[in-house]
């Protein structure tokens, strides 16, 4: 069960109802804050983005990951 609530004055306040019992202990785990809040509008703002560009042993995206994926099955014998 997930429970949104706001955590104010030391005080966690659920913002729905809470279908619990009054006093039953329970465990909080808080969502680890997000950097500024600004979400970028495209994946090519993204810092990674391009980083494999001039590489021409990896071929497109799907190639690669299918090859990796085959590997997986079929290991290389030496």
């Amino acid at each position: 069960m997930s429970i949104k609530a706001i955590y104010e004055n030391g005080v966690f306040k659920p913002l729905e109802d809470v279908p619990i019992k009054e006093g039953t202990e329970v465990d909080v785990y808080p969502r680890a804050e997000k950097g500024n809040g600004v979400r970028p509008k495209s994946v090519k703002e993204l810092g990674a983005y391009g980083m494999w560009k001039d590489r021409e042993d990896i071929g497109t995206g799907a190639e690669y990951v299918n090859r990796i994926r085959k590997l997986r099955r079929e290991p290389e014998k030496k």
